[in-house]
């Protein structure tokens, strides 16, 4: 088969469902396992001779449970995924589709295919709208070359959401595909999701993100193993429950849906969750299709990373007070706050890593009456177990790489919480659909300086003391230091496959310059 310089114009590597039957009962049998080692686990931890220095103990007992939470309710998610097919218009007379591609400053090399591949969608009278937020004449130009609709709307305010919720002000069509610009739709996308709307209290229909320059290694790798896990195993789970959100691109949306709600929220930075929290509020119903209808690009380098995860921690966690307020059933809203609760989870991280400094450095500690060996004994069954639940899940999806660029990404959560709970407003940034391929130590300037902490303090340790328990502390704070040496090694090295894919681009615009 023939591949082509654009990675989204080639076939998907990865599928959205499971592997096999035999893999959804090898997921449920672990879960199974999952109860009765984590009551192990616990019955340990939280008997009164545990205790050591009581506020670090009261630490490590609400990181653990934080913890736990998050795992049984991704146990649970996982327990009752739903695998949808592709269902094609029934009716008679094919449904009318606006197809929606909101564009701020991106290249026109990177918009081109989506809209050539929307305008040439069957399975409806498509019509194809370039909304274009940057007041580019080339993307005029474009949208004319290809025969789709161009929109610039006389007002800026509300990012993404405000341009949007314009040009349905000025379209019709009962459904609604939205389209992020660099997410170039497959010909079956609307052959695949418009049947599912003949459940008249459906929404929309949300399909996976699929990151087609994964292949390029580094953090656009790392980047789309954490996404294929959620377009994977979670998302099928979600739409088990009856409680898939949308995810801002490669949806299809009901008009009738989104004219109910009132349009995308223009005051979140995450205006697509709280859609969702309100069609699911008013009794629309949401489905997920695994299957990949669209191919974009992700975060080529870990400035582009760190933002995007940064606007979705900030939205997401702007979002709890949405979502406690919301008049729901409690499944939904427990699903809901799962989701935005996710981007606590680097202060867990950061309790674990001061635990090994503040014991070298003062003594206290927060365990007593134990040794490594025992709670290693308790500790490391869970905590395996969990690893690998995440890992069989994921279908091979997952891996280590993940892991690491999410510790290293840690801080951004602690960051994105602090801020919210000041009542700092986000401002929201689009995503680079093209890296960088030089070095970016600034990118990760957090998790060096964490690296260094743990270094410098296991040093210091093994100066003064061999002991047993400096020992233990410098093995701890050593594994820290290697997972986040992991995570921030692409941001150290560059990207060669980055470097080769930016001069690609160059020579190709260079050609185009001569012939013209």
């Amino acid at each position: 088969m023939t591949q082509t310089t654009d990675p989204r114009l080639n076939p998907p590597s990865w599928s959205a469902a499971p592997p096999t039957r035999r893999h959804r009962l090898r997921v449920r049998f672990l879960i199974g396992l999952a109860a009765p080692l984590t009551l192990f686990y616990f019955a340990w931890l939280l008997t009164p001779e545990r205790v050591g220095n009581p506020a670090l103990y009261a630490l490590l007992v609400a990181a653990e449970l934080f913890n736990v939470v998050q795992a049984a309710g991704f146990w649970w998610t996982c327990s009752r995924e739903r695998v949808r097919e592709p269902r094609a218009w029934s009716g008679v007379r094919e449904p009318d589709v606006d197809v929606l591609v909101p564009v701020y400053g991106e290249p026109v090399e990177v918009v081109e295919p989506t809209i050539a591949a929307a305008v040439a969608l069957p399975g409806a009278r498509v019509t194809v709208h370039l909304l274009d937020d940057g007041g580019d004449d080339a993307m005029r130009a474009l949208a004319e070359r290809h025969g789709a609709g161009y929109l610039r709307r006389p007002r800026d305010t509300g990012a993404k959401a405000g341009n949007v919720n314009d040009a349905l002000a000025l379209t019709q069509a009962p459904f609604v595909v939205i389209l992020d610009c660099d997410h170039v739709p497959r010909r079956d996308f609307l052959t695949a999701t418009l049947g599912h709307f003949e459940d008249r209290r459906l929404a929309f229909v949300q399909t996976p993100q699929h990151y087609a320059n994964a292949g390029r290694g580094g953090v656009a790798a790392a980047a789309w193993s954490q996404q294929a896990l959620f377009f994977g195993a979670i998302a099928r789970g979600k739409d088990g429950h009856d409680a898939m959100f949308c995810c801002g691109t490669n949806v299809v949306f009901r008009r009738a849906a989104l004219e109910q709600a009132g349009g995308f929220p223009e005051s979140s930075l995450t205006e697509d969750f709280e859609l969702s929290v309100k069609l699911h509020e008013q009794g629309w119903r949401s489905a997920y299709l695994p299957r990949v209808l669209a191919d974009g690009l992700g975060p080529e380098d870990m400035a582009a990373y760190v933002g995007q995860q940064h606007r979705w921690a900030r939205g997401c966690l702007s979002s709890i007070r949405t979502v406690l307020r919301a008049q729901m059933p409690w499944r939904l809203k427990t699903h809901y706050l799962l989701s935005s609760m996710f981007f606590l989870s680097g202060w867990t991280l950061l309790v674990y890593m001061a635990f090994p400094v503040i014991r070298i450095a003062t003594g206290a500690q927060p365990l007593a009456g134990a040794t490594a060996d025992q709670f290693l004994l308790h500790f490391a069954p869970y905590f395996g177990l969990a690893l690998w639940m995440v890992a069989l899940a994921g279908g091979g999806s997952y891996r280590f790489a993940a892991y690491a660029l999410q510790a290293a990404s840690a801080w951004i959560h602690v960051h994105a919480s602090l801020l919210v709970l000041a009542g700092r407003r986000g401002r929201f940034v689009v995503t680079p659909k093209q890296g960088a391929a030089g070095r970016q130590p600034r990118a990760v300037a957090v998790p060096l300086a964490v690296m260094a902490v743990l270094v410098g303090i296991a040093l210091y340790g093994l100066a003064r003391d061999q002991g047993p328990a400096t020992l233990n502390n410098v093995a701890f704070a050593a594994l820290h230091v290697c997972v986040l040496a992991s995570g921030v090694w692409p941001a150290l090295r560059g990207s060669e496959a980055v470097a080769a894919a930016a001069a690609a681009r160059a020579d190709a615009s260079r050609t185009a310059e001569r012939e013209r």
